[in-house]
């Protein structure tokens, strides 16, 4: 819908839509690098200097691998991984929610994060589809135990934005609080173990946020699932008697696969921020004065506090103002009810760290939106209660909340678009 949207729209003001989706904003830089490699760089007249090397390498080396494949240009390219990380990165959403809290639920976390305000652009030349992709499938692994899997996700995702620094954070966090468990249950107290009443005592409260280390009681999102649908939860098949669910890929169980899984965790994006350093010659820091020259960095959330404040020197922009207040105040919210709802402690970690980057950036105050799109958990509350809604009740709010999207993303692609 967002497409032919933006396909109709794009055509009544004589403007192509794949233009808009596939040449214009980082789109262009991505395909640069694709094409001329790194090094190019705009002086502006006021002396900041944008360089390529603040965009991640790893769209642009898939680009260049499409390219020298196949007839596909350079853009066509970044199109094409566009439209594929976006189809893997609804299903990593729905495999990490079905995990967590059941089948119906998952479906609707899709639902909710394919009807954002700024959803189209997940069919952009951008790299939030392809990092969202890696992001929500190394949290499933995280999630299962597949902690090798997790960190080498997690190190592509370091390669593919800054903000990789959160799926890294996710699975140490999860590492770590694996690591904790296991010495608790090796204590003493836990002697239990050796008489056979061991499984029974690492079986989680229903209400605790896990069954298993990182994931809810399946049989509570079963109750959850048929209060929604009105049918008996399926039998899980995948189970003993008291065990618990997903047992044999428990987070811990392997000391050896967690530590590499952690070790690799980091290597992507500290190999690209090192590499740029050296490429610039001033270190380590190197990449954080790249990011200056875009006067784009970290500094608590002041320069955001000050441009909304600015907006309510006059009336009209005041509203504008209201509005971001609201927008920042609902998404404080939404990571609270996380929070409250007992979320996996690796969801928390990563969406918390995403957040924060995105509210706390001195710059580009209009990409906001999109920066905090790929901290899917944060949509799982409002999935949860669409889940619990009716079908037909849940199918007018969709097709509701889609429209205006599509509409609002064809608009907005059309105008000042994102930055």
């Amino acid at each position: 819908m967002g497409l032919l949207t933006l396909a109709l729209w794009s055509a009544a003001r004589d403007k192509s839509a794949y233009t808009l989706l596939t040449a214009r904003w980082d789109a262009l830089w991505y395909t640069r690098v694709a094409e001329l490699g790194y090094g190019y760089e705009v002086r502006l007249p006021n002396g900041d200097v944008h360089s390529n090397l603040a965009f991640f390498p790893l769209l642009p080396w898939l680009e260049r691998l499409l390219h020298a494949t196949t007839p596909l240009s350079y853009a066509d390219a970044g199109f094409v991984v566009a439209l594929l990380a976006s189809l893997t990165a609804a299903w990593g959403v729905f495999a990490v929610t079905d995990h967590v809290y059941g089948r119906r639920a998952g479906v609707c976390a899709v639902l909710v994060w394919a009807v954002l305000p700024v959803g189209i652009v997940q069919s952009m030349a951008y790299s939030e589809s392809l990092f969202t992709a890696l992001a929500a499938w190394s949290l499933y692994a995280v999630l299962t135990g597949r902690w090798v899997t997790a960190g080498l996700l997690a190190s592509l995702a370091g390669l593919t934005r800054p903000v990789g620094l959160a799926v890294v954070a996710a699975v140490w966090v999860a590492g770590i609080a694996a690591l904790l468990r296991d010495r608790r249950d090796r204590a003493p107290s836990g002697s239990a173990t050796a008489s056979g009443e061991g499984t029974a005592s690492t079986v989680r409260d229903p209400s605790a946020p896990h069954a298993g280390p990182f994931v809810r009681n399946r049989s509570a999102a079963g109750e959850r699932g048929a209060q929604a649908t009105g049918h008996a939860p399926a039998p899980d098949l995948t189970r003993g008697p008291g065990t618990d669910a997903g047992s044999s890929h428990l987070p811990g169980t392997h000391p050896v696969r967690r530590a590499l899984g952690l070790a690799l965790a980091p290597l992507g994006a500290a190999a690209y921020v090192l590499w740029v350093g050296h490429r610039t010659g001033k270190g380590p820091f190197g990449y954080l004065d790249v990011q200056a020259g875009w006067r784009n960095g970290f500094d608590g959330g002041y320069a955001f506090a000050r441009f909304v404040a600015d907006k309510f020197t006059s009336f009209p922009s005041a509203l504008a103002g209201v509005g971001l207040i609201i927008g920042v105040g609902l998404v404080v919210w939404l990571y609270v009810v996380c929070v409250r709802q007992g979320q996996p402690l690796p969801l928390l970690a990563y969406s918390g760290v995403v957040t924060a980057l995105a509210l706390c950036a001195s710059s580009y105050f209009g990409s906001k939106p999109r920066l905090l799109m790929p901290a899917f958990p944060l949509l799982l509350p409002l999935a949860l209660a669409l889940a619990r809604s009716g079908t037909r009740r849940s199918a007018v709010i969709v097709t509701l909340v889609a429209t205006a999207s599509a509409l609002y993303g064809a608009f907005w692609l059309n105008g000042s678009g994102p930055p």
